[in-house]
Formats: structure tokens, sequence, C-alpha cells
């Protein structure tokens, strides 16, 4: 018995052999058979990788393109919009501009006209009270040079001085009061002939002046503040 076990051991490690070899003989074969339908199907999962990959790049792109545009879109909609606002701001500031410059012609022009009516608020009276000056020149003139420069007078040519001297002295106390208040009494003797101020009334040559020279005042004239109130009757020299 014990040699019949001995001798069925080695029968069985030479059949394990065996049957590992035939083992390893049938395995290349399997893995023969499978290796070319693992490579027959690699190409077409390659193929189809690729062409996701392609989808999905054209549609980033289609994305970004998108977004460029829609962002292009906001763009020139803002340029738009600011180019607006930039004309409504220059308009408005135009509108502003000239409201101030309207508003300060108007503030001039206020201050002329008042300043005018203050310096000829009297200008009507000035008229009506510059016809008294005359007549009190008048009379001041009719009274004769020789009587006043006499050496010898007596009471009526005295009287007739005093009564003189009180007129001249009313008359140069009503021109200071008069100047006062803008009222300037014109005499231009010896004076150009100025036509916005004087009146020629003749004219007549004289030898020893000058063409054009006022010799001889018919009625003075008066200026208001600088404004001619009444211009001057004038003789004036014209030399042939």
């Amino acid at each position: 018995m014990l040699r019949q076990a001995v001798a069925a051991i080695p029968r069985s490690l030479r059949a394990a052999p065996k049957a590992s070899a035939s083992q390893l003989l049938a395995r290349p074969q399997a893995y023969a058979v499978a290796t070319p339908a693992f490579r027959s199907f690699q190409p077409a999962a390659s193929r189809w990788y690729s062409e996701a990959k392609e989808e999905k790049a054209e549609e980033k792109k289609a994305d970004a393109a998108s977004e460029e545009k829609g962002a292009s879109n906001e763009v020139s909609e803002l340029k738009k919009s600011l180019e607006a606002k930039d004309a409504e701001a220059r308009e408005w500031k135009d509108k502003c501009m000239r409201t101030v410059a309207d508003f300060r012609n108007l503030q001039d022009r206020t201050q002329r006209e008042v300043k005018s009516a203050r310096d000829f608020a009297i200008q009507k009276f000035a008229k009506d009270l510059v016809d008294s000056v005359d007549n009190l020149d008048r009379a001041l003139a009719n009274v004769p040079a020789d009587k006043i420069n006499a050496t010898e007078k007596n009471d009526d040519v005295k009287e007739l001085v005093n009564l003189y001297e009180g007129l001249k002295m009313t008359e140069s106390i009503l021109i200071q009061t008069l100047a006062k208040h803008g009222l300037e009494r014109l005499e231009p003797v010896g004076e150009k002939f100025n036509p916005n101020e004087h009146e020629a009334t003749f004219m007549t040559p004289q030898p020893d002046k000058e063409n054009n020279t006022v010799f001889f005042v018919q009625q003075k004239g008066f200026k208001l503040n600088g404004r001619v109130l009444r211009a001057a009757k004038v003789g004036v020299v014209k030399n042939a």
C-alpha cells in the first residue's frame, strides 16, 4: 500500500505539470484570440473621443463668439447712450450760458436805465430853468459898462451898480447850484466849432481869427450830465 501511495504521488505530480502546461498552452490561445478583438475596437473609441472633443471646441468657440457679440452690442449701446447724454449736456450748457448772458445784459441795461433816469430826472425842469438864466444874463448884459466902470458915480449910478452886483452874485450862485446837479453852461467863444454842441446862426470872415472858430455867442448853451440840453447859438469864422 505504501508503494501504491508513493507511486500515486508521482503520478499526481506528473499529471499536475501536464495540466498546467496544457493550461499554459491554452491561455496563450485565449489571449491570442482576445487581443485582435480589443485592437479592432480601439480606433472607433478614439474617433468618437476626437469628434466629441471637436464638438466641445466648436461649442466653446460659438459661446465665445456670442459672448463677444453681446459685449460689442452692449458697448455700442453704451457709446450711443453716452453720446446722447453728451449732446444733451452740451445743449443744457449752451442754454445756461445764454441765460447767464441774457441776465447780465439785463443787469447792465437796467443799471444804465437807472443811471440815466437818475441823471436826467431834472431834464424837463432844467429846460424850463435855463430860460430864467437867460433872462438874468440878458439883464446883466443890458447894464452899460461905462456906468459900472465910471470913476465918479452919483446916487443913481451907485444904485445901478449895486443892482448889477446883486444880479451878478445871484447868477453866480445859481450857476454853481445848477453845476452841483449836473447842469453846465456852454460859452464857446474862441473854441473850434463843434456841430454836436454848437448851432451856427451865421458865418463871416475874420482875418485876425482862425477859420471855423466861434467868435460870437448869440445864446449860451447848456449840458446836463454830459448830454447837450440846448446847443449854443454862435457865429463862426469863415475866411474865403
